[in-house]
């Protein structure tokens, strides 16, 4: 059997493998896969070019790993909570476009752990969109990255995307006021880009995410973020602004469990996450990446739930001054609130500020999410 039967042989019999089974077959599959090839992978570069000629290509075709198998990215998978445009400054309306493109990337969850993400730019959450009140919002969104592996796909590719669920992505915005958020105008399959433009009518902070079928697998990967829209006059002056998104995440295996973990729909259709994750990974917000201020300083978080389960916020040791709830910042804020429970695909504005320096934890306060589950970062606040 040459080279090219004997891959046309492992793409026909992985077809077989994934028909007819239920999508949490199909996904158990795929990991299987990625893992097997892995370690076979490992075998073959270890191979003297004396081993590797003696193969022929029937003995070598078993150990070659499948090209379009998810390959572990050295990326950062989670947004740094600092990631964030700064304040609008500008008193008048104007066209703001925004570029997005989409990525499917095999990241770490937490240490020896992985995970197929979905995202929108490489990162979870998204990138965190600040515009002002009466602009023209044009969003442009593609399926791929520009210039890179994904932008384009053969027809074996695009079988195995529509397989796996990814086929096309698209993006709905709380923000916008119209049919399906903008989703219906923004189908994106692989390669193509499409935009469209909105007017920013109503200030407050929305969520935005994915809405393409299956939309909750969609979300439920990765695909989320924020828009702020500004009231005309503005937010007032604070010190340090940060972006957290709190998500559920559907692993095969179980919290902690080694190796490549695939998504599993039964547990997602169950609401029954593995991971609760700040920002997309386990200790994303922690040590060296930990929100970071001063005593005295006044603080605003922008605080949202992409996916489907709601959120019970709170930081240890601290009292929000000011809480504007479900997104309401032109509403008058609730004042000296200890918890705040945010709906799933909602947000909330905070404001406070802290006098005693030390290490504060965010949370969500069904605490066996937090100790358990993942749901923990830190506040540094360091003396003046």
């Amino acid at each position: 059997m040459n080279k090219i039967s004997s891959l046309l042989f492992f793409s026909i019999a992985l077809s077989s493998l994934t028909s007819g089974c239920s999508d949490e077959e199909k996904y158990k599959a795929m990991a299987e896969k990625y893992t097997d090839s892995k370690v076979e992978y490992e075998k073959h570069k270890l191979m003297s070019p004396a081993d590797m000629a003696a193969h022929n290509d029937k003995e070598m075709s078993h150990v070659m790993p499948n090209a379009n198998t998810p390959k572990i990215g050295s990326d950062e998978i989670s947004r740094n909570a600092d990631d964030l445009p700064p304040p609008i400054n500008r008193t008048q309306e104007q066209v703001v476009r925004v570029d997005l493109y989409t990525d499917e990337l095999v990241a770490e969850m937490m240490p020896e752990v992985t995970y197929q993400y979905w995202t929108y730019n490489g990162k979870v959450p998204a990138p965190f969109i600040r515009v002002r009140e009466g602009d023209t919002v044009e969003i442009h969104l593609r399926h791929g990255k520009a210039g890179s592996e994904h932008s384009t796909h053969s027809e074996h590719d695009a079988a195995q995307h529509a397989a796996a669920g990814h086929s096309a992505h698209s993006i709905d915005l709380h923000a916008v006021i119209g049919v399906g958020g903008g989703a219906p105008l923004m189908q994106v399959a692989q390669g193509e880009e499409k935009s469209f433009r909105f007017k920013a009518t109503r200030a407050g902070i929305y969520i935005y995410h994915c809405a393409s079928p299956h939309i909750p697998t969609h979300i439920a990967n990765g695909m989320y973020g924020m828009i702020l829209v500004e009231p005309t006059e503005g937010l007032s002056k604070v010190d340090r602004e940060f972006y957290v998104m709190q998500g559920d995440f559907y692993t095969s295996g179980k919290y902690g469990d080694k190796g490549f973990q695939s998504f599993s729909k039964d547990k997602l259709l169950a609401e029954h996450p593995e991971y609760f994750l700040f920002n997309g990974r386990v200790n994303s917000l922690s040590g060296e990446r930990a929100l970071k201020a001063k005593v005295g300083e006044k603080i605003r978080l922008f605080v949202g739930v992409g996916s489907h389960i709601p959120a019970n916020f709170h930081i240890i040791g601290a009292i929000f001054d000011n809480l504007y709830k479900d997104g309401a910042i032109t509403s008058p804020p609730l004042k000296n609130v200890q918890t705040t429970t945010i709906a799933a695909g909602s947000a909330v504005m905070i404001e406070f500020t802290i006098d005693v320096a030390g290490k504060y934890l965010l949370v969500d306060h069904n605490l066996t999410r937090s100790i358990d589950k993942g749901a923990l970062a830190e506040l540094i606040i360091a003396d003046k």
